[in-house]
C-alpha cells in the first residue's frame, strides 16, 4: 500500500536516533560519572520511539528526498532487528563498561550515531546515500573499537579496522563513480535501465561490479576481505565486538541485496557467480580456521566469517537467473531469516563472554571455561544454547536459519551447494562443541589468582533472557518470523 507521507516524516525515526545521540554527546560532559548510566536510558526511549514509528510503518511505501531514500517494509524489517539488537547491546553495555572503567557518556551517543549509519544504509536508494550511511556506521566503529584507551589492543584494533576500512571505502566509491559515469546518476532505478540498456557484458559495469563487491565484501566480512575480522573482535570491548558482529553485518547484508537486485539486477549472471565462488571460500575458511582458535572472541570471529558465506547461499539463489521469482524471492528472505536469528545467538555468546571475569581481566580465553558447569552452572547452560543454536542443532533456532537457507538452495537447482554448507556445518559443531566441552566435562583447575566471577546485573539477566527467548522460541515456533521476512522481501523483476 502507498500512503503520501512527507519527506520528514519517512525519516523521522534517523532523526531522532541523531537527535538523541547529539543529546547524549552534549549531556555527557555535564553529567556525573556516577549517573552516567541515565544516558543509557535515554538512547533507549529514542530507540523504543523509534520502534513504535518503523513498526506503524511497515506497511507503507514510499520514496522520499526526490527518490534518495525508500521507505518500505523491507528497510522495516532491517531497522527494527538494528533497533533490538542495539537496545540489547546499550543493556549489555551498563555493567560492562562499569566492570572495564570505561563509563562514559559518549559511548553511548556513539552507538546511536553508527545505528542512525546503518538506518541510511538500509532505506537508501541511492548509492553515494549508502555510502554516506556506511562511512558514518564505520566511524564510530572505528571510535568503538578504540574504546578501551589503555589497554595497547584495542588501540591496534582500531587502527586496523580504520586503515584496512578506509581503504575497502575507496574501493567502493570508485565503483560508484564508474556506476555514475554508465548511467549519469547514484540512483538505483536509473542505475539499473541503463545497465539493461548496455548490457550484461560491458566492461565498466563489470569493473563497477568488482569493486561494489569488494567494498560490501570487507563490510561483511567474507573471504578474501575478512583479514580485518579477528584482529579488531579481539582487541575492541566485547559488547563493541557483539554490535561489530550482529548489527554492522546485518546493515551491510540489507544494502548489498538492495544495491544488487534493484541497481545491478541485469549483471545476475557475472555477481552470481562471483558470490558463488566467495561463498564457498567463505564456508570453507571461517570453518576451517576457527577451529585452531584458542581465543573465544577470536573463535567467534571466524565463527562470524562462516556464517557470512551461509547467508550468502541465499545472495546466490537470488541471483540464479534459471529460477522463479518465488525462489528467488526465497532466497532473499532467507538471507534475513538468517541474520535475524544469528543476532540473536551471536549477541547471547558474546554476553556469557562479558559475563565471565578472572580476577578483573575479561575471560577470553576457551580454557577459561574449565569447569564452568560445576562453578556457574546457569552460565554453562546459556552458553551451551548459543553454541548449540550457532551449530546449527534442533531445536534452536540456528536450525531454522541452515534450513531455509538450504531449502533455497535445493529449490534452485544447486543441491551440491547445500551439501558443501551442510558439511562445514558438521565441521562447525566440532569447535563448537569444543567449548561445551570445556564446560562440562572438566575439572576447575586450582588457580593462583582470583577464580573467574560473573559480572552480573539487571541489564545483562535482560540481554541473556531476552537471546535466550530469540534462540529457543524461534527455533520452536519460527512461523511468525518467516512471515514476516516473507512480507518484508525485496519485490524481484
Amino acid at each position: 500500500m502507498t500512503l503520501p507521507l512527507s519527506d520528514i516524516f519517512a525519516v523521522l525515526p534517523e532523526l531522532i536516533v541523531v537527535t538523541a545521540a547529539c543529546l547524549v554527546l552534549a549531556l555527557d560532559p555535564l553529567t556525573p560519572s556516577a549517573r552516567k548510566s541515565w544516558l543509557a536510558w535515554l538512547s533507549l526511549a529514542a530507540l523504543v520511539a523509534c520502534f513504535w514509528i518503523s513498526a506503524s510503518q511497515m506497511g507503507v511505501t514510499v520514496l522520499a528526498f526526490s527518490g534518495l531514500v525508500i521507505l518500505d517494509p523491507y528497510a522495516g524489517f532491517w531497522k527494527l532487528l538494528l533497533y533490538v539488537v542495539t537496545g540489547l547491546t546499550i543493556l549489555l553495555s551498563l555493567a560492562y563498561l562499569k566492570e572495564e572503567r570505561i563509563n562514559l557518556g559518549e559511548y553511548y551517543g556513539f552507538i546511536l550515531l553508527s545505528l542512525s549509519g546503518m538506518m541510511i544504509m538500509v532505506s537508501a536508494a541511492d548509492l553515494l546515500t549508502i555510502y554516506l550511511g556506511i562511512e558514518l556506521m564505520s566511524m564510530s566503529l572505528y571510535v568503538l573499537a578504540g574504546f578501551k584507551r589503555f589497554e595497547e589492543r584495542s588501540l591496534e584494533a582500531s587502527a586496523k579496522y580504520f586503515v584496512l576500512g578506509s581503504f575497502s571505502s575507496g574501493i567502493l566509491l570508485y565503483g560508484i563513480s564508474l556506476l555514475f559515469g554508465v548511467a549519469g546518476s547514484t540512483r538505483l532505478q536509473p542505475i539499473a535501465a541503463a545497465v539493461a540498456i548496455r548490457g550484461f557484458d560491458d566492461p565498466q559495469l563489470l569493473i563497477a561490479m568488482i569493486l561494489l563487491v569488494v567494498g560490501f565484501g570487507f563490510k561483511v566480512s567474507v573471504v578474501p576481505f575478512h583479514m580485518w575480522t579477528p584482529d579488531v573482535y579481539e582487541g575492541a570491548p566485547t559488547s563493541v565486538t557483539a554490535f561489530m558482529a550482529v548489527a554492522s553485518k546485518a546493515a551491510s547484508f540489507g544494502a548489498l541485496l538492495r544495491v544488487f537486485l534493484e541497481g545491478l539486477g541485469g549483471l545476475k549472471a557475472n555477481w552470481y557467480v562471483l558470490f558463488l565462488i566467495v561463498s564457498v571460500a567463505t564456508l570453507i575458511l571461517g570453518n576451517v580456521v576457527a577451529i585452531v582458535q584458542t581465543n573465544i572472541k577470536r573463535m567467534l570471529a571466524y565463527s562470524s566469517i562462516a556464517h557470512a558465506g551461509y547467508a550468502l547461499i541465499g545472495m546466490v539463489v537470488a541471483g540464479q537467473t534459471e529460477a522463479g521469482s518465488a525462489v528467488r524471492s526465497l532466497g532473499v528472505s532467507s538471507v534475513m531469516l538468517y541474520l535475524a536469528v544469528y543476532a540473536f545467538m551471536t549477541l547471547g555468546a558474546f554476553t556469557v563472554v562479558a559475563l565471565l571475569r578472572k580476577g578483573g581481566l575479561e575471560g577470553e580465553e576457551i580454557e577459561d571455561f574449565t569447569g564452568l558447569a560445576k562453578r556457574q552452572p546457569l552460565a554453562a547452560l546459556l552458553m551451551l544454547v548459543f553454541m548449540a543454536s550457532l551449530a546449527g542443532i534442533p531445536p534452536t533456532a540456528g536450525f531454522i536459519g541452515k534450513f531455509y537457507v538450504f531449502l533455497a538452495a535445493v529449490k534452485a537447482g544447486l543441491a551440491w551447494l547445500a551439501v558443501v554448507a551442510v558439511l562445514f556445518a558438521a565441521v562447525s559443531a566440532y569447535y563448537y562443541l569444543r567449548v561445551v566441552m570445556v564446560m562440562y566435562m572438566r575439572d576447575p583447575e586450582p588457580a593462583e589468582g582470583p577464580l573467574p566471577r560473573l559480572a552480573t546485573s539487571p541489564a545483562l539477566t535482560v540481554v541473556l533472557a531476552s537471546t535466550l527467548g530469540g534462540v529457543v522460541l524461534l527455533g520452536l515456533f519460527p512461523n511468525a518470523l518467516v512471515w514476516v521476512t516473507s512480507f518484508a522481501v525485496l519485490i524481484l523483476k
